[in-house]
């Protein structure tokens, strides 16, 4: 009896996981399960995605962004601070993926943030955090997992796809600054003092482990940004590295964020199994890519939406800029945006309620800004 009530209680508080489960059980009753679901999983991206959050719980817990916070809490105003971690985020998710420049930062924000008694600016300054993700990483080939799925898929030059993709990039900066302007609108100048004491007091720093999280990371990003086809061999490399100078940091890895992934690619790999949805999809989505991908990226987010559409799409414009939209109408249509939620509910335990509210409408308000523009420029190109 105590199991289930636990249990009731994990899936109460962890509301992405409960809504993964359900749709991968939902899955398998209509397309039974077998061998070839295992292989149709994205396993790739599990593991990075399992290496990353290991690593990086080592950086948080031998302090090495300590240097980084104590240059950003030189910044007095807390609209440049803000400028800084968002555009961070925009730029460096072209390179190591939206959902990585999140892991990076986030913890970064909510860290300096609480430091300098700014707590009340925490929930929409990581939505604009990840809007920076989403729409910063729409650029490059390599800058989202779908993006890297359709690259590959499509076969288009890495200089075409910045074309496609540009615009919406341009854009979607400005309109970012615009936001930062609109939330420090009754005060610009408001200050954010941290005090350096109290970075100071922060645990003395293991210098061995710093190098080998440091070495780990920067293995990973490499085998990220070169698309290696021994990516399993360096998931095993980075585990024994773990097992051997740090094994208690892999108690602290998030698996239930990694459970919520699988559960999702379950999902999409049983739907796209099923010969009835499969010639449903062949009739409808065919020069209907961009409604499409926004609206089933809502129930099973953006990149199973992308394995499931891609087989089914005759304009590979459109498929780009709907997916590269859908995280910015719900917490669901991006795994970047659950990544995002879980770091903040694991530091604000039981708020993540609150978190899905006010993220949900201030995303809505960017989509709704830019959702025309994206139309007009697609029966434009048509």
């Amino acid at each position: 009896m105590n199991f289930f009530k636990s249990l009731g209680k994990l899936f109460k508080k962890e509301i992405m996981l409960s809504v993964s489960l359900l749709a991968a059980i939902i899955s398998l009753f209509i397309t039974p399960p077998s061998k070839d679901l295992l292989t149709q999983i994205d396993w790739k991206t599990l593991a990075t995605l399992f290496m990353l959050l290991s690593v990086l719980e080592g950086f948080k817990q031998e302090n090495i962004f300590l240097p980084l916070l104590r240059k950003t809490s030189k910044l007095s105003s807390i609209k440049n601070l803000t400028c800084f971690f968002v555009f961070s985020v925009f730029l460096t998710s072209m390179f190591v993926t939206n959902d990585v420049s999140l892991i990076i930062f986030v913890p970064l924000t909510i860290f300096l943030f609480r430091f300098g008694n700014k707590e009340k600016y925490i929930i929409p300054v990581l939505t604009f955090e990840n809007i920076a993700a989403i729409r910063g990483s729409l650029l490059t080939p390599f800058g989202s997992p779908q993006n890297l799925f359709l690259f590959s898929q499509s076969g288009i030059s890495a200089g075409k796809f910045i074309l496609i993709m540009l615009p919406l990039w341009l854009f979607s900066a400005i309109l970012l600054f615009i936001f930062i302007l609109f939330l420090y609108r009754k005060d610009e100048k408001e200050q954010i003092t941290i005090n350096p004491e109290r970075l100071k007091k922060q645990t003395s720093p293991d210098r061995k482990k710093q190098i080998v999280y440091i070495t780990l990371f920067v293995i990973i990003i490499a085998a990220i940004v070169t698309r290696t086809k021994f990516w399993s061999y360096v998931t095993l490399f980075v585990l024994a590295s773990l097992l051997i100078f740090d094994y208690k940091i892999l108690l602290k890895t998030d698996y239930i964020l990694l459970l919520t992934f699988f559960c999702f690619f379950v999902f999409s790999s049983s739907i796209c199994k099923n010969p009835q949805i499969s010639q449903f999809l062949q009739k409808t989505v065919t020069n209907h890519e961009y409604i499409w991908s926004i609206l089933l990226s809502q129930l099973i987010s953006n990149v199973p939406a992308a394995i499931v559409l891609w087989p089914f799409t005759s304009n590979l414009r459109a498929l780009l800029y709907g997916l590269d939209s859908a995280g910015l109408c719900s917490i669901i249509g991006s795994l970047a945006s659950v990544i995002n939620l879980r770091i903040y509910a694991k530091e604000y335990p039981g708020q993540s309620f609150k978190f899905i509210i006010k993220f949900t409408w201030i995303s809505m308000i960017f989509f709704a800004i830019v959702v025309i523009p994206q139309l007009l420029l697609l029966i434009f190109f048509s």
